[in-house]
């Protein structure tokens, strides 16, 4: 587990699926990312408590200390070893603890275990053009603006466009 005063970063637990599983089957927080799809227990099962065998992707929970109850999660997916990349992806899930930092605590400690442990030299991520406050944190944290991609998705009934943001790891 890595962990700040405020919050730890740890594995996906099975407790953890009730809650992953309602926050993925409401579609005002799935269309921060994506369509809304319906869920169930045994997709969000499958999806998070087999990441181990992928080593293409991990997972962590976020939780608030000293508290075990997750908050959220930080995806590190399409990780390639060769390239030495990976995209990042984010989620508060509960609205009351949005704007608190946690994200920030999180995708810092998330970017340094990339650094450290995956011995990557750059990640990448994609959010909507509109979440601004999401793109003024990514740029705080290094991320830089590379592109937009134009009504790139098709969400609740709108196109959105997709802003593309990459962090080059510091040369020591």
């Amino acid at each position: 587990m890595i962990r700040t005063d405020a919050i730890a970063l740890g594995p996906i637990l099975p407790i953890d699926l009730p809650a992953l599983c309602l926050w993925d089957d409401d579609p005002a927080i799935t269309r921060l990312n994506r369509p809304y799809l319906p869920q169930n227990l045994q997709r969000q099962s499958d999806f998070w408590l087999n990441a181990g065998n992928d080593r293409e992707r991990v997972f962590f929970a976020i939780r608030k200390r000293p508290s075990p109850d997750i908050i959220g999660h930080v995806q590190i997916m399409e990780i390639e070893a060769i390239h030495r990349s990976a995209s990042l992806g984010i989620l508060i899930g509960k609205v009351e603890d949005r704007g608190q930092g946690y994200g920030r605590q999180a995708m810092q400690l998330a970017i340094d275990y990339c650094w450290r442990h995956l011995n990557l030299r750059r990640l990448s991520l994609r959010v909507h053009a509109e979440n601004e406050a999401a793109i003024a944190l990514y740029i705080q944290l290094g991320f830089a603006i590379e592109g937009v991609l134009r009504q790139a998705e098709f969400i609740d009934g709108d196109w959105k466009d997709i802003t593309l943001m990459a962090l080059l790891r510091p040369e020591a």
